[in-house]
């Protein structure tokens, strides 16, 4: 399951005269702290109401200082429910927006159906080739067992070095 977290972040801003400064600095000042690490969360305005009801500008000022409500949207992907996402992107984020309180105030589930369609027709190859693998073990010797091994373990050899020039990539992509 993929999920899209949107968290609320309420950003201080110094030395403001309008709503409009206000919030250009905080989303610039926002997208420093994510980037080059989380490049991929988008930012934008956030939406305030007064309880009464009235749409309010995102940004509070006074004595020239601003609380500027921004909305960080995130994707977060194979996750097992949509408490798991929401900590992702809470820890994520918050690394890197230190003393900004956050708050989640969306989740939206979807999932990749090209993935999914995928998936099922791989299990199923999966097993038939188990199958057909255990019904071929059961009547080795413990000689062809001992040579099997040894194969497996050369060619897992080759999948780690192959792995390895593949893995940096991930990494920098996940960091």
């Amino acid at each position: 399951m993929h999920c899209r977290v949107v968290v609320e972040a309420a950003v201080p801003v110094f030395d403001v005269e309008t709503e409009d400064e206000a919030i250009r600095i905080a989303i610039s000042k926002t997208g420093e702290m994510l980037n080059p690490d989380l490049n991929y969360v988008e930012i934008n305005m956030g939406e305030r109401t007064s309880p009464s009801g009235e749409e309010l500008p995102p940004a509070f000022i006074a004595a020239d200082e601003a609380l500027v409500a921004l909305e960080l949207e995130m994707t977060v992907f194979n996750v097992e429910r949509e408490e798991h996402a929401s900590r992702i992107a809470r820890k994520e984020i918050g690394q890197r927006l230190e003393n900004i309180p956050l708050e989640v105030i969306q989740i939206e589930e979807f999932e990749d159906e090209d993935e999914d369609e995928e998936d099922g027709e791989a299990d199923e190859d999966t097993a038939d080739d188990a199958d057909a693998d255990d019904d071929d073990n059961g009547t080795e010797t413990s000689e062809n067992n001992s040579d099997s091994s040894r194969e497996d373990s050369a060619e897992s050899d080759e999948d780690a070095n192959s792995d390895d020039e593949i893995l940096p990539e991930f990494e920098d992509l996940v960091e």
